[in-house]
């Protein structure tokens, strides 16, 4: 089974063994629609099943309840714990469409074929979302398509852009 990252715990929130939850989804509440979840930590490849009892909207964050976990001192041993979902969980999307999670780990080339590296994370900036190339050093690119970004083989995990090495 491949899976996506969909979220992440991010803190405790009270004694009684609730969390802080980091949605990644859009919108944020999506992912209560995707289930089942797994926690994974690290670069630690055990995935442990976890059931969702109830979640809640707290000053713009959601706080989640977890089967098994009642009290503060087993939440906050569950801190920074990756969100996974089966990736047959989301819906297709349409071309030229892409998840974040598919464009991370993917090598990056410009028009003349230099290697820029891999993709270690994605920013969003409002205006545009930002590749971030680590290689022979790090690079922010733009991920617009069309202009920067003139294709993304998601087979060969290859995006190439119209990007100077220099920049």
């Amino acid at each position: 089974m491949e899976t996506v990252v969909v979220g992440e715990i991010a803190g405790v929130y009270g004694i009684k063994g609730w969390l802080r939850l980091k949605s990644w989804t859009q919108p944020l509440d999506q992912i209560f629609n995707y289930q089942p979840w797994f926690l994974t930590q690290g670069d630690n490849t055990e995935k442990r099943n976890c059931k969702l009892l109830d979640y809640r909207q707290h000053n713009g964050q959601y706080v989640i309840c977890l089967d098994g976990i009642s009290d503060r001192d087993a939440a906050a041993r569950l801190i920074r714990h990756r969100i996974e979902v089966d990736k047959d969980c989301l819906p297709e999307l349409p071309d030229n469409e892409y998840y974040w999670a598919e464009l991370l780990g993917m090598q990056v080339v410009n028009t003349a074929g230099e290697a820029f590296g891999q993709v270690i994370n994605l920013l969003e900036t409002g205006a545009n979302d930002v590749l971030v190339i680590n290689g022979d050093r790090q690079r922010l690119v733009p991920f617009v398509q069309g202009q920067v970004v003139t294709s993304v083989d998601r087979t060969a995990k290859r995006i190439t852009v119209d990007w100077d090495a220099e920049f």
